[in-house]
């Protein structure tokens, strides 16, 4: 389920900025990508409201895949029979609203059938990063990258997602979601939690981390056909590599590492992994690639098991969705528009200038580096669960 959901997310999330640029539609690429920003903003009050009528999330899955599916085929449509930016734009942000919720789903149903999730969660996550994978191989192998019909096999994947849980067994609402209001659905009753200074260097840090690296996704694709790389959807994959490579050695790190050290090294990637994109070569590029999926991993899901590790068991489920709101929804959204006005304004005569753009990057992630290793102090080797107090203590 895992393999199959990320997998239809990917084929159409990586090839789409270098799709709208071969269809003339580059002024609407940042856009088009904040979709999914908004998406998982408003997210959890889909599945939030859905948890309130009682609706067995195999079921919600199943038909938001089957919407997501419908959605993506008008998208398909929409560029093949040129109906406009503005159209285009509208049916991207609709299957963004249909698509985004149903990794926060899968997650809960697999969270459901695992009965040591510390243990067996990590190569189940992995599944999906596999899928992410192979979904970029079989646009690349259609020779989809630059056209519609990524959407059409996007639309597809969708479908075949919705037929697999025919297969899948039940899985009752979560009873805890019943007497949630929509602040805590929403994960903004966490904030509380931001009067620790720990986790607010956490949390923010993650944020902002989110910022820069959102141009990941629109920018390398059409950097590597400039240079001379075909099927950058497949090239594109080599971050997923190690992204798979970082969570199975995770554990040795925490073993021996401070949560300060391994999100300062997956910073510190970062910086480095912008600067090699400035080099612009082909060497230089292929190898900021590859270091995504350490940066990614270092940053994020030490963040989220920080949460889980030092946040009372109370909070961990709104702890959670607050960081998916401040990084998926908050930090990408930022992202993609001032990566959109930043690409703009490096570009020269609409030629993008690589080496400024991607530098202007490696200062802002070099910026985040610097507010973590200020704000977040610890609390020294290991973790240690907090208290049972709102705050928690770092």
């Amino acid at each position: 389920m895992f393999y199959l959901q990320a997998m239809a997310s990917a084929m159409w999330f990586v090839p789409c900025g270098v799709v709208l640029d071969a269809q003339g539609l580059h002024s609407i690429k940042a856009y088009a990508f904040a979709t999914t920003a908004v998406g998982a903003i408003v997210s959890p009050l889909i599945f939030g409201s859905m948890a309130d009528r009682h609706v067995s999330p195999v079921r919600v899955l199943r038909w938001l895949s089957v919407a997501a599916a419908m959605a993506m085929t008008l998208v398909a449509l929409a560029l093949r029979l040129d109906w406009g930016a503005g159209i285009v734009l509208a049916l991207i942000q609709l299957q963004a609203l249909f698509s985004m919720p149903t990794s926060s789903i899968v997650t809960a149903i697999i969270f459901s059938r695992l009965r040591h999730a510390k243990t067996e969660f990590g190569p189940v996550r992995a599944m999906a990063t596999l899928g992410w994978m192979s979904g970029c191989w079989v646009i690349s192998a259609l020779n989809a990258d630059a056209n519609e019909r990524s959407a059409y096999s996007t639309a597809a994947m969708w479908l075949v997602l919705a037929g697999f849980t025919f297969v899948l067994p039940e899985v009752e609402p979560p009873k805890s979601l019943e007497r949630l209001t929509l602040r805590q659905r929403l994960g903004w009753d966490a904030l509380t939690l931001l009067k620790n200074h720990d986790h607010r260097g956490v949390f923010i840090a993650a944020a902002l981390f989110y910022v820069p690296i959102a141009a990941f996704y629109p920018y390398t694709p059409t950097q590597l056909l400039g240079l001379g790389l075909t099927h950058p959807s497949a090239w594109m994959t080599l971050g997923q590599v190690t992204e798979v490579i970082a969570m199975f050695g995770l554990a040795v790190l925490f073993a021996r590492w401070r949560v300060k050290w391994i999100m300062s090294v997956g910073l510190a990637i970062g910086v480095l992994r912008f600067g090699l994109f400035a080099c612009n070569s082909r060497i230089a590029v292929l190898s900021a690639v590859t270091l995504h999926g350490f940066s990614l991993v270092l940053v994020l899901i030490t963040a989220q098991i920080y949460i889980d590790e030092r946040v009372p068991a109370t909070w961990r489920v709104r702890a959670q969705a607050l960081l998916s709101l401040l990084t998926s929804g908050l930090g990408n959204l930022l992202g993609f528009l001032g990566a959109g006005w930043w690409f703009d304004a490096s570009s020269r005569s609409g030629a993008p200038r690589w080496p400024v753009f991607w530098a202007g990057l490696s200062v802002a992630m070099a910026a985040v580096l610097i507010y973590f290793l200020i704000a977040y102090h610890g609390q020294g080797a290991g973790f240690r669960r907090s208290p049972p107090e709102p705050a928690g203590r770092g």
